[in-house]
């Protein structure tokens, strides 16, 4: 079966914890341990966040006035690079020698029209206090906005439109190779206006989850694996009548609203894979991947005909 899951932040970065070289990486090994055992039975495509790193890095180039700070295209080319790295090199790790793992950096190209660019909501970056957020906001241009208790930076989230790189990707994958790309939702791009052929980067930051689901149904996935720091999505989450959804449909999770800077793009990204393709997405906890891969734990995303209900 072919698989993409795509790694919430967590698998990186846990909040609170320090952006160091060496707990991003020892966070990865763990993630790498549950991705092994998906590897040997499934054809594995991975996909992953990279809000924090971003916003590191924009930081640090904040810190250097000399030289003006790298556009988000940029940083998300970086970020795919580093976090790539670090994926292929302990997934490679714990698989037999033989097993071929490749980064690609992934170009996503965006419409230029796509009204995400006048109402940024992807949050971005490290988290801050209200006060900390509104003196970065006036010293860098940025819009901030709270992320539950804390406040952080958002910027544009356009709709991924086309994988620029899907050739590259479908030719790893007919060799046999785990195939890690499409990082932080791909560097996205949008042609010049002057009509020609060539691409351009653009400041703003493609959600990862709304992009897998495109990777998944343009190499023909038949499952979306979306893993974040939770074991499903929750009605009424964090009050004591809170309710795990196990399985249900695209109708039913659409008659609810869930929260846009965690688990709406989730919800929404399983709908569309599955209205798309007919396919089965799952939504869990990555510590639980064999589960949620079998269909036994997490919410589990299926059309009407086969879900059986929520």
């Amino acid at each position: 079966m072919r698989v993409v899951v795509a790694l919430g932040g967590n698998a990186l970065l846990k909040r609170g914890e320090l952006m160091t070289a060496e707990v991003q990486r020892g966070n990865v090994q763990l993630a790498a341990q549950a991705l092994a055992p998906l590897a040997r039975r499934h054809q594995l495509i991975i996909s992953h966040g990279n809000g924090p790193q971003v916003g590191l890095l924009a930081l640090q180039a904040a810190a250097y006035p000399a030289v003006e700070a790298y556009p988000l295209d940029v940083l998300g080319a970086q970020t795919e690079g580093m976090i790539g790295y670090l994926i292929e090199q302990e997934l490679s790790n714990v698989l037999p020698s033989d097993v071929p793992v490749a980064t690609l950096l992934t170009r996503v190209e965006v419409d230029p029209q796509d009204p995400a660019f006048q109402h940024p909501t992807k949050f971005v970056g490290p988290v801050y206090s209200e006060s900390e957020a509104q003196q970065l906001a006036a010293a860098q241009g940025w819009v901030v906005k709270p992320d539950g208790n804390t406040w952080r930076r958002v910027v544009p989230s356009p709709r991924p439109q086309r994988i620029v790189e899907l050739r590259p990707i479908q030719w790893l994958l007919a060799q046999g190779t785990i195939v890690i790309c499409m990082g932080g939702g791909g560097i996205p791009t949008m042609p010049c206006r002057d009509g020609g052929r060539a691409f351009v980067g653009v400041e703003a930051v493609i959600d990862k989850d709304l992009a897998s689901a495109l990777l998944a149904r343009e190499i023909e996935a038949a499952l979306l694996v979306l893993a974040t720091d939770v074991d499903g999505v929750y009605l009424d989450w964090d009050t004591p009548q809170a309710r795990l959804l196990r399985h249900t449909t695209p109708e039913a999770l659409e008659a609810y609203a869930f929260p846009e800077g965690s688990m709406g793009p989730k919800v929404a990204a399983a709908c569309w894979f599955v209205r798309q393709t007919g396919g089965r997405a799952a939504i869990g906890s990555l510590a639980g991947l064999p589960q949620l891969v079998a269909g036994l734990a997490g919410t589990q995303v299926e059309a009407l005909s086969l879900a059986g209900g929520t």
